[in-house]
């Protein structure tokens, strides 16, 4: 497999045609290897346009989820960022050098209500999220931003919020493939 060609097509023919064309979304996509962050087995399929499950309900997100939620992102040379994952470390990575400093928070710690510092200036989310847990929350400075996936009626959206006050207010930007993520399912609720 020419894993380099293999990056190459995934910029030409994922991220350009679905409108991702900025160019530090490009160069980061196209330096950062898919390939190192997953399992040996999977290593030949890095770069399809579909997520890739991983095992133990891990997952990679396809190139288009990830590429349009950089772009979203506009990270900036003084951002203090978070990236809320599940063990690829590949989201972290493309934002590394675009930001000052990027920490990483696994979703099951976020899920058991622990949360970093409460000032970062980007937040990104990982993957989908149908309960927004007041710990995310915390992890956001007053003017800071976040971009994650939000699952409404069943639809996952990337979206793109601010926090205000004790919540964070979200702006839907575009139907997204981001898997989600089951320990922040909202409770199932009877009606009539």
């Amino acid at each position: 497999m020419n894993f380099e060609s293999a990056r190459r097509a995934m910029i030409n023919s994922q991220l350009r045609t679905s409108g991702i064309n900025e160019t530090f979304v490009l160069e980061r996509m196209g330096t950062v290897p898919r390939e190192d962050f997953v399992p040996e087995s999977v290593r030949n399929t890095a770069y399809v346009d579909r997520t890739l499950p991983l095992g133990d309900g891990r997952f990679l997100a396809s190139p288009v989820a990830h590429g349009r939620m950089l772009m979203e992102a506009r990270p900036r040379a003084a951002d203090r960022a978070l990236v809320i994952e599940h063990g690829t470390g590949y989201l972290a990575e493309l934002l590394r050098p675009l930001v000052a400093s990027v920490e990483t928070l696994d979703a099951q710690t976020l899920a058991g209500g622990k949360s970093r510092k409460k000032d970062f200036d980007l937040v990104l989310v990982d993957g989908a999220l149908e309960d927004v847990p007041k710990a995310l929350v915390k992890t956001l400075d007053p003017a800071g931003r976040i971009v994650a996936g939000i699952i409404e009626n069943g639809v996952s959206r990337l979206a793109v919020g601010r926090r205000t006050g004790d919540r964070i207010a979200f702006d839907m930007v575009a139907d997204t493939a981001l898997p989600a993520f089951p320990m922040f399912a909202r409770a199932k609720e009877w009606s009539f």
